[in-house]
């Protein structure tokens, strides 16, 4: 019997203790709860605290999900960090994560994918499980975006916050992630960016997230419907077969237009975007640990993981519970 599967068999997720609320950004941009919410889905966001960086962030969401698989650190064969906010321009916050749980030796990096990061590492530590060399693989996302934001721009700073979430892969004997799907168009580079880069000790250009909210919407939609049909084609299965979409929580429009495609009630999506905004790669592991550890997810349902995020990069991941 092939054993060269993978299962996630432990989830955590962590957000920053501090709340901003759209109340709190009336008094700082000019903007309301009204607009935000109408148009996005957005009630508040978490924001981390000014000693917070992305790898204790990770830590926590990492411990979470360790505890929930029932094994410790040293069990570890495998870590993968997505993030678009590293700790720093190196090492890898995967390294600096490996260290911070008191480990060594096994293979730890970072991927970067933006919204999509936590969907291109799963993919990613699923190849190297089925290679049959590891037991247990660590994917963890996390982001602090509230310090790459121009906090006067209310077309954007609305739009973000913090956090971080985690899953456990196990080696198995029946797949749980049944197939992973990865793709990404650079010509789209500038339609959503951090154009900033760090030359001779300086910042060269503006290190702040820019982008096209409009451009951006229209290729999601377009990009996540196809993704939906591609994914559920490899698998011969009809869209009444999915039982569980966790989508990227980016705006509640794009998610109910995917829901719609797929021909899901809402009941049956998992929606975290009111209370987190949209934390980047971290969006999908936080709503995954959401939605099991309030029992929605059970055993033998099919659970339909999709992003897009800057790059452009695109991508989804089923799931057999």
């Amino acid at each position: 019997m092939n054993s060269n599967y993978s299962r996630i068999v432990g989830t955590g997720s962590y957000l920053p203790a501090k709340v901003l609320t759209n109340h709190d950004l009336e008094r700082m941009v000019n903007t309301s709860d009204e607009w935000i919410y109408s148009r996005t889905g957005i009630r508040q966001r978490h924001i981390a605290a000014d000693g917070e960086s992305t790898s204790d962030l990770a830590l926590h969401a990492s411990r979470n999900a360790i505890a929930a698989a029932g094994i410790t650190p040293r069990d570890l064969d495998l870590i993968v960090v997505a993030t678009t906010t590293p700790d720093m321009v190196f090492p890898s916050t995967a390294c600096i994560l490996q260290s911070k749980l008191g480990i060594r030796n096994c293979p730890a990096f970072d991927v970067q994918a933006v919204c999509s990061g936590f969907i291109y590492g799963l993919a990613t530590a699923d190849q190297f499980m089925r290679s049959g060399r590891y037991r247990h693989a660590l994917v963890v996302a996390a982001e602090i975006y509230s310090r790459i934001l121009d906090w006067t721009d209310r077309s954007t700073c609305v739009l973000f916050g913090d956090g971080a979430g985690a899953v456990v892969l196990r080696r198995s004997d029946a797949p749980g992630i049944l197939s992973s799907h990865l793709h990404a168009d650079g010509s789209y580079a500038r339609m959503l960016s951090v154009p900033g880069t760090v030359c001779g000790g300086k910042v060269s250009g503006r290190p702040l997230l820019q982008m096209d909210g409009g451009g951006v919407f229209r290729f999601a939609v377009r990009v996540l419907d196809e993704i939906v049909e591609e994914t559920l084609a490899a698998n011969q299965l009809r869209k009444t077969d999915i039982n569980w979409l966790i989508p990227h929580q980016a705006n509640i429009r794009i998610i109910h237009a995917t829901a719609k495609k797929l021909g899901l009630s809402m009941e049956k999506v998992v929606v975290t975007v009111d209370r987190h905004a949209n934390t980047s790669a971290a969006s999908i592991p936080l709503a995954l640990d959401e939605a099991v550890r309030d029992g929605r997810l059970r055993s033998g349902q099919h659970v339909l993981m999709e992003a897009v995020g800057g790059g452009f990069t695109w991508g989804a991941v089923l799931v057999k519970w």
